[in-house]
């Protein structure tokens, strides 16, 4: 883990997912296919310049966030976007497994970075 709590530019060793498919990636964005099986999530963590936008394909989402609270249950066709700089988690809280893509935007302002939330 990386105790520090200093930005990297990729944590994906760090959680493990069902699967993981990159479709598209250049320096300030990026789009990945993911699919968290039942129980499965992405630790708090947040971005610093990067806007995470989720779109769940099939099955049912669950984001949280702090500053303020806030818990969003996606199922499919839903939208939902997490400015930088707030941190967030996303779990898989149902039985089923859930799919759904992550578009990291960044506008311009750098790259994507990742650091665990405290």
């Amino acid at each position: 883990m990386n105790t520090d709590n200093q930005p990297m530019k990729d944590a994906t060793h760090l959680y493990p997912v069902k699967d993981r498919r990159k479709y598209g990636e250049r320096t300030g964005f990026k789009i990945t296919e993911l699919t968290l099986a039942p129980g499965q999530e992405i630790p708090w963590h947040v971005h610093s310049h990067v806007r995470d936008s989720f779109y769940v394909i099939e099955g049912e989402l669950l984001i949280r966030t702090w500053e303020p609270l806030e818990q969003v249950l996606l199922r499919a066709t839903d939208m939902f976007d997490v400015p930088p700089g707030k941190a967030h988690v996303v779990m898989n809280t149902s039985d089923r497994d859930v799919r759904f893509l992550v578009i990291g935007d960044a506008q311009g302002v750098g790259g994507y970075d990742f650091a665990f939330a405290d």
